[in-house]
């Protein structure tokens, strides 16, 4: 597994300061994607314990109110065991910052059962459609996409929106 960048104070992706990650390696190759970078599964740079640990490092300034997992494609199948190491570490050192995660998955068809989501706040999905482009949507680029509350959606088994 492979990741393409870290943020240490990134205020574009989620709500407040952040430590954003970017995965590497993505199948789904959006039309107008804003990381085409991160597409390619052997770029970027070797994701292993240190860089779990220099993320739980940035996460503990008290600026941060959390951490967001972009990519690339965080919940593909070569990249989700990590992400979910990630997560899981970080949600452990700071269970009251929030993890965000983006995918182009879909929660409830791809997503459900998978480990990852006991530690995911949020969770942007489905993948960025060109054609549904709204520059006014608040954490997301295109109308298909949804801003959902994880713990509350796995709660009520059913999605429930991000307010």
């Amino acid at each position: 597994m492979r990741y393409n960048k870290i943020r240490k104070m990134d205020i574009s992706n989620g709500p407040g300061v952040r430590v954003s990650i970017f995965m590497q390696g993505c199948n789904f190759h959006c039309k107008e994607c804003f990381n085409p970078e991160t597409h390619d599964f052997e770029g970027g740079k070797e994701f292993t314990e240190e860089t779990i640990q220099r993320v739980l490092e940035l996460g503990e300034n008290e600026n941060i109110k959390g951490l967001s997992i972009l990519g690339g494609e965080p919940m593909h199948p070569k990249n989700i065991e990590g992400t979910t190491k990630l997560a899981k570490a970080f949600k452990e050192k700071f269970p009251d910052k929030t993890i965000w995660s983006w995918t182009g998955f879909l929660f409830d068809r791809d997503l459900r059962e998978k480990e990852v989501l006991k530690y995911l706040d949020v969770l942007v999905d489905g993948q960025f459609v060109e054609e549904l482009k709204n520059p006014k949507l608040k954490y997301c680029g295109s109308s298909n996409q949804r801003v959902i509350d994880v713990p509350k959606s796995l709660k009520e088994n059913k999605i429930i929106l991000f307010q």
